[in-house]
């Protein structure tokens, strides 16, 4: 198991009561490691200096066009900070790296900056809006920024090795600091205004998406959600459906919920509540044995 995921349901109270976020305040990740788990045991482990107080991320009470902008910037600069620390880890080999997707939920802002081809997936009324595009050789405007910059695509791989465009780490691929390069750790932004018709994010890794549509795991988490409105079952569900479809990938998913079901004409005005769960490593392998067991009887 490479994955590693964060989950912070109060960003404020878990940088400090100095900090001034628009309410409510949160930060979700997913870092799916390959090579070995270092790289992404690294960034989860020092996530928030990284991307927070190493980057003199902005504060304010209210969200405008300049602190949209200051967000985003530091953004992208935590992701290049946590690159360069794994080339400097002592403890982190440079043939081992990590994709990484996080979602920022700043009062009713939804801001997901990705590297890799982790997927965060809005659920609008039962719709599933991609939040993140997969950085994968297969996706045109990706081979043709790796092309422009010297590299190549050998069977669906990155210079014939990897199957990411864009990762942390990997530094035995990499050019030295400041150049440019084909693999990047140069993340990609979406944002969103929430609404009342906002109702949950999918964060997963690779192994869901591999077996299963963006829609399809909207719709299951949904229906979950409606019968029993618990977000830890769901994100059971997700899995299980993803190990019956026969993935060969690790699994790893954070489900964060908005709004109740039992109330979905929430107004936009009324403070926002969250609600995530995560399931992933031991509880991965724990059901995998459960399916395991009952699957021969």
């Amino acid at each position: 198991m490479e994955d590693e995921h964060i989950r912070i349901d109060d960003l404020s109270a878990d940088l400090g009561s100095l900090m001034r976020f628009p309410k409510p305040s949160a930060f979700y990740g997913v870092f799916d490691g390959h090579g070995g788990p270092e790289a992404a045991g690294y960034v989860r482990k020092n996530v928030l200096r990284l991307f927070f107080k190493d980057t003199n991320f902005p504060q304010t009470s209210e969200v405008d066009d300049a602190f949209l902008e200051g967000v985003e910037s530091s953004l992208r600069k935590g992701f290049l900070l946590a690159d360069l620390a794994l080339a400097d880890a002592c403890n982190v080999s440079s043939s081992t790296g990590t994709t990484a997707l996080t979602a920022l939920v700043l009062g009713r802002l939804l801001m997901v900056a990705n590297a890799g081809d982790c997927r965060a997936v809005l659920c609008r009324k039962g719709e599933a809006i991609d939040m993140s595009q997969d950085h994968r050789p297969s996706y045109a405007a990706e081979r043709r920024r790796v092309e422009e910059l010297g590299g190549f695509i050998d069977d669906g791989y990155l210079n014939g090795i990897l199957s990411v465009t864009r990762a942390l780490g990997d530094w035995d691929m990499k050019l030295p600091s400041g150049s440019a390069c084909p693999l990047t750790a140069e993340p990609e932004f979406r944002q969103i205004v929430l609404t009342e018709d906002d109702e949950f994010l999918i964060i997963g890794c690779d192994g869901i998406w591999d077996v299963m549509s963006s829609q399809q795991a909207v719709s299951i988490v949904r229906r979950g959600l409606r019968r029993h409105d618990d977000p830890e079952q769901c994100a059971k569900d997700l899995v299980t459906e993803a190990l019956r479809l026969n993935t060969f990938d690790n699994l790893t998913v954070v489900i964060v919920c908005f709004t109740s079901p039992d109330h979905p004409d929430v107004s936009p005005t009324r403070q926002r509540t969250l609600r995530s769960c995560s399931f992933s490593a031991e509880a991965l392998y724990a059901l995998q044995s459960w399916l395991d067991n009952n699957g021969s009887r």
